[in-house]
């Protein structure tokens, strides 16, 4: 077998490579990448619904704490200043929802997030994160 021979066999395997590689590469780079947007947007839905959910339990009936003692949220309010701090993230936030009672506000948050790699997948573009947290005012007095 000559060398021009051997050159002939050999010719396009670097070709055949690429085109089975970059496939699987490009998948393992999109996991990578839009796996580590999920559990940021993750995160940031967990964070924002906490903050959410503390405004609106800092909202306290006045004339319940005056007549009783006890801090009783005012459920009027508490929502509006859970929404009034998510505003600040409007453009984040696919959704909210506020559940107000008397001792606890349980908000929600919904992120959409735009996948950068995998977007280009058919049925892969955005997806959504949802959290939600609790919070309960606190006296400072221990039980």
């Amino acid at each position: 077998m000559t060398r021009r021979e051997r050159r002939r066999d050999d010719r396009g395997s670097i070709a055949m490579y690429t085109v089975l590689l970059t496939p699987a590469v490009l998948l393992l780079a999109g996991l990578l990448v839009d796996g580590g947007l999920a559990i940021h947007a993750r995160q940031r839905a967990a964070d924002m619904a906490e903050q959410a959910a503390r405004a609106g339990a800092n909202e306290i009936d006045a004339d319940a704490l005056r007549a009783t003692g006890e801090p009783v949220i005012d459920t009027g309010a508490a929502c509006g200043a859970a929404y009034d701090l998510l505003e600040a993230y409007r453009q984040d936030i696919a959704g909210r929802g506020c559940v107000p009672g008397a001792d606890e506000v349980r908000v929600t948050v919904t992120i959409r997030v735009r996948a950068q790699i995998l977007g280009i997948v058919p049925g892969l573009g955005d997806f959504t994160m949802t959290s939600t947290a609790s919070a309960h005012p606190e006296t400072g007095e221990t039980p």
